[in-house]
């Protein structure tokens, strides 16, 4: 869905627990590259791709990825971008500081307990689980290039501030998009039978 003039947002269902949700990754690009914020769930990163290629992308190189939070549905297609993209160019990716240590592979998903973490990845192909565990357990070579703070602006789309919002994740951020004005909320925000609302408290470790 196209938001504004290189503003795309992605409607990609995930199934997790034998649950069904949408989630929504998106794309900032110009005429000379891209940038992803979210990746998905592991093995959503082809479907991040066919996405890229409809909107006539795809020749262009990805040059950052920006993980607004730790949760699996957001940093889980990550490894297979820094296979795939990354082995042509240097991706950069930027994160909060409270939540690197989980997305470098340094400290465990904090609300995936490993037994379940480990039944997932199971369910998935080989490659995607393999992609998945070189990249996030102990000893990976850490994923995190670049750390991102509240109030920074990127240099990305005219214009990118970071907003901490902490709660549901302790380094959860949104991202305020200067030339369009929309506010990348990520999981801060739902909509929930027509209505906005805050994150559940089912996904939140910190409602207040």
């Amino acid at each position: 869905m196209r938001i504004a003039e290189g503003v795309e947002m992605l409607e990609i269902e995930m199934k997790l627990a034998g649950r069904s949700m949408m989630i929504h990754p998106v794309i900032l690009h110009d005429k000379d590259t891209w940038i992803l914020i979210d990746t998905g769930m592991p093995g959503n990163a082809d479907d991040i791709r066919a996405f890229a290629e409809q909107v006539g992308i795809s020749g262009l190189p990805l040059t950052t990825i920006i993980l607004t939070h730790q949760d699996i549905d957001h940093i889980g297609g990550l490894p297979s971008f820094l296979e795939k993209e990354g082995s042509t160019i240097p991706i950069e990716i930027y994160a909060h500081e409270e939540d690197r240590s989980v997305i470098d592979g340094e400290s465990p998903l904090l609300k995936f307990p490993a037994d379940r973490l480990e039944a997932e990845l199971e369910a998935l192909p080989s490659e995607v689980s393999e992609q998945y565990k070189n990249a996030f357990m102990q000893g990976s070579k850490p994923n995190v290039t670049k750390l991102m703070s509240d109030g920074e602006t990127l240099p990305f789309g005219g214009g990118l501030t970071v907003i901490h919002t902490p709660g549901h994740t302790p380094g959860h951020v949104s991202l305020y998009h200067h030339a369009s004005k929309t506010l990348i909320a990520a999981d801060a925000l739902v909509i929930h039978n027509g209505e906005l609302l805050p994150s559940s408290p089912y996904s939140t470790v910190n409602m207040e």
